[in-house]
């Protein structure tokens, strides 16, 4: 017998409690037949994020993953999808597989987690030479740029926004973000990447990518359309970008 509403499959979504845009973001890509089953994180919204404390707030954050994924299990999802970004690149390849293999071990189901699911991403573009942007501190951004460069990509350049707490990160604008791209981009990048989940970035790195005539890879959209793919969920959804209606 299958899920009345998930007949296709049930996904567990994780997430830190103070991320207002996972949730929202997953539901909008959501496919007939798939249900989003999210689990939160517990995260204290840490409002003095600094350069020294960004990489010890977010291995805090990690520690409660375990704890997320027993949770969301109880309603006995086919597969998880990691809703965190910044812990999935962390100490490069190594670090990202040993994640997964973590959360998988625990939850006895597969799970997509944000940097592979990038990495895929950019594969299937084709792209060689990135340039990233992130919500996150210059300590966070070496982490990103480390697992991109083991990954087989050459990091061109990135740019960390810095936000002042967890919940800040939902409150950067559009605008920001557009000027962001903009300082970017360049003949020398083949693809722009976005990370961290709480930055709202769906619907504009799918409209940017029309107007720099290039991708541009959203991380919760790489995550899901990652999530929907590994799962044989060939399904086309239109409107937030070439990944999740060309590839």
């Amino acid at each position: 017998m299958r899920d009345a509403l998930g007949w296709k499959k049930k996904f567990g979504v994780l997430g830190p409690s103070t991320n207002t845009t996972v949730q929202p973001d997953f539901d909008d890509l959501r496919v007939p037949g798939v249900t989003n089953h999210y689990s939160r994180i517990f995260t204290p919204n840490s409002r003095a994020i600094s350069n020294e404390t960004f990489l010890a707030g977010t291995k805090k954050i990690s520690e409660g993953v375990l704890d997320a994924v027993r949770s969301v299990m109880t309603c006995e999802p086919d597969y998880l999808v990691m809703g965190m970004s910044a812990i999935t690149f962390y100490d490069g390849m190594k670090g990202a597989n040993e994640f997964q293999q973590m959360v998988e071990t625990e939850a006895k189901v597969g799970v997509s987690i944000g940097s592979h699911s990038c990495a895929a991403a950019l594969k299937a573009y084709g792209a060689k030479g990135l340039s990233f942007m992130s919500p996150y501190y210059p300590v966070a951004n070496a982490e990103v740029r480390r697992y991109f460069t083991e990954a087989g990509f050459k990091v061109l350049r990135d740019i960390p926004m810095q936000a002042p707490s967890w919940t800040g990160i939902a409150e950067i604008t559009t605008d920001e973000c557009r000027e962001t791209l903009m300082k970017l981009d360049g003949p020398d990048v083949d693809a722009i990447v976005q990370v961290g989940t709480n930055l709202s970035m769906i619907r504009l790195a799918a409209a940017a990518e029309m107007w720099l005539n290039k991708p541009v890879i959203a991380i919760n959209t790489a995550t899901y359309w990652h999530a929907l793919r590994t799962n044989g969920i060939s399904d086309k959804v239109y409107g937030f970008g070439r990944l999740m209606s060309d590839f």
